[in-house]
């Protein structure tokens, strides 16, 4: 468990007979952003809520600095939680707010004044101190719940969602924010969210979870670029997911295929045999999309009609219902003087992939 704040091993979770959590085993390191990200029902804020002490563990074990901590109380682990209401004192300035704990603890008034004062420098609110909450906007209450936690020094923060009653834009500057906040503090941060686009920009590994079993453990990359199984590969990002048959395995890690009645080469760093039926998946940026007049040799491309064209400012989402009545998305990035980007419903298109951008995964029915 070298430099692991926290560590989970075969971790069950059952209620009235309903296992919620399947054998979890999950470590964090020090200093680490982690992100458990999954849909609702997942069980990411049950497995949160057992590390902070709210529920207990049908099976197995929780260790916070090396210490099991199963049947400890919460605030006897070193871990505090920001909750998605922020729960605020409303009658409570922001000072008193995030002295609260500290009082608690029977702290002097002399190292909470100061502790107080240097915790709201770093939200950025030192001048809001004796506002009340209902004074204050979405992003400054969920600074505040930030800086009560960070106040006490724990070892671990958790966050159940808390950006998600923020609106698109004050969430978009939250993410910023809070990432930078998380390095200042250097306090390890366990954060919880649904939201795909949040996990991939604010964490430096984000665990991926379906029906409480964790599907992969990755850095943003390795999960965008590299999902395990069809479950990661479908709700990290958008995704074509193409059936194909294995031709023959060739060298250096490739493969020849065939997809939608046409042979193509992949890398891939799984194991495949011939004959073998998998997935084919590939992202939007990477398909590419061509009128009838500028190919001359289509042999390896895909025909199709233009069904819809979303104009994005910097981009330009195509979809194009190809010959077989599967549907494929393309991200075309949008030049103002180039009016090949000028799509029209109905118009006759070719489509194609770059090659060896290709993600091969094991077929599931």
């Amino acid at each position: 468990m070298d430099n692991n704040v926290v560590e989970l091993r075969g971790v069950f979770k059952s209620i009235n007979d309903h296992e919620i959590l399947h054998d979890i085993n999950l470590y964090v390191r020090e200093g680490e952003f982690l992100t458990l990200l999954g849909p609702s029902g997942c069980g990411k804020t049950t497995l949160l809520r057992l590390i902070s002490g709210f529920e207990e563990p049908t099976a197995g074990q929780i260790f916070i600095d090396r210490k099991d901590v199963v049947g400890l109380p919460p605030h006897q682990r070193h871990v505090h939680t920001v909750f998605q209401s922020y729960a605020l004192f409303p009658h409570m300035s922001v000072f008193e707010n995030i002295a609260f704990g500290l009082r608690c603890q029977k702290v002097s008034a002399n190292e909470i004044n100061s502790r107080v004062i240097d915790v709201l420098k770093m939200v950025k609110l030192e001048k809001f101190a004796q506002r009340k909450p209902s004074q204050l906007s979405g992003g400054q209450q969920q600074r505040v719940a930030i800086a009560r936690a960070a106040v006490n020094r724990p070892r671990v923060l958790l966050l159940d969602e808390p950006l998600a009653a923020l609106d698109y834009r004050l969430r978009k500057t939250m993410q910023i924010e809070l990432k930078q906040l998380q390095r200042t503090l250097g306090i390890t941060f366990i954060f919880v969210t649904h939201d795909q686009e949040e996990a991939l920009s604010m964490s430096d590994r984000v665990v991926v979870m379906h029906e409480g079993v964790v599907e992969q453990i990755g850095t943003p990359r390795q999960v965008y670029e590299e999902p395990q199984n069809l479950n990661v590969a479908q709700f990290i990002g958008e995704a074509n997911i193409l059936e194909g048959e294995i031709i023959s395995v060739l060298d250096n890690n490739q493969v020849s295929l065939n997809v939608m009645n046409k042979q193509r080469v992949a890398k891939t760093s799984r194991a495949f045999r011939a004959g073998e039926r998998v997935h084919v998946l590939i992202r939007p940026e990477d398909v590419r999309v061509w009128g009838q007049s500028e190919v001359q040799d289509a042999s390896d491309m895909f025909a199709g009609v233009v069904e819809e064209a979303i104009y994005k400012g910097t981009t330009v989402d195509v979809m194009v219902r190809l010959h077989n009545n599967m549907v494929v998305a393309a991200t075309e990035f949008f030049d103002e003087d180039d009016d090949r980007l000028e799509y029209k419903m109905g118009e006759p298109i070719w489509v194609n992939w770059t090659p060896g951008w290709e993600v091969l995964l094991p077929y599931e029915t």
